[in-house]
């Protein structure tokens, strides 16, 4: 699946809720129910991941609209949804309207959350391409000491896959040799410093002084 470069972006700061690019959807017709009526297909199909300890907090977590617009309006709905969720062995559930699909790994839990009418397939498999992902950046450990000391890792992983609430990769191959290349391209990533030769090492120090 490649990168939807021609997909429309929400700016900075924006969601799902300022997304909306068709104009208000049509009235009903005489007789219909309203309930009845077909959500407006959208791209924006992801409302937030989230990453949490066994003891339901949080460690990483990426929101993509306005549904919690402050810090503890999100940090209340994690807690209220890994109450709901971690003593059960469904891979499911219908919170406050929205769908939750959720993954436990030792000491995590790892949740992709979106709407009520979002194909359940299509978050499942967000859900999967996350795991295996961070599976591979994390060397098959995917625990909280693990995560915690690759947090840089963790993120690229999530941005690779999911950017302003739009899917842009599910195969985990594809998003794995993304973040490797950002990662070179940083220069310092997976070697220390210490692993760095000399020459490399002034080279970089030269360059980024050169740019302050």
């Amino acid at each position: 699946m490649q990168r939807p470069e021609a997909w429309p972006r929400p700016h900075p700061g924006e969601g799902a809720a300022a997304a909306p690019t068709a104009g208000p959807a049509p009235p009903a017709r005489a007789g219909e129910p309203a309930g009845l009526r077909l959500q407006e297909p959208s791209l924006y199909t992801i409302k937030a991941v989230f990453i949490l300890d066994n003891d339901g907090h949080r460690l990483l977590a990426k929101y993509y609209d306005d549904t919690f617009p402050s810090m503890k309006e999100q940090m209340a709905f994690e807690k209220n949804v890994f109450n709901k969720t971690s003593r059960t062995d469904s891979e499911i559930a219908f919170f406050g309207g929205m769908t939750i699909v959720y993954k436990s790994s030792i000491d995590l839990f790892l949740y992709v959350v979106g709407s009520s009418y979002e194909n359940e397939l299509m978050l499942m498999s967000v859900l999967t391409c996350l795991f295996e992902s961070l599976n591979h950046v994390l060397r098959k450990n995917v625990e909280k000491r693990w995560l915690l000391e690759n947090m840089d890792g963790a993120f690229l992983v999530v941005d690779e896959i999911v950017d302003g609430g739009v899917i842009l990769e599910s195969d985990p191959q594809q998003v794995i040799q993304k973040v490797n290349f950002r990662a070179d391209d940083s220069g310092l990533t997976e070697h220390s410093v210490a692993q760095v030769s000399l020459p490399r090492l002034i080279l970089l120090l030269w360059s980024f002084l050169s740019w302050h």
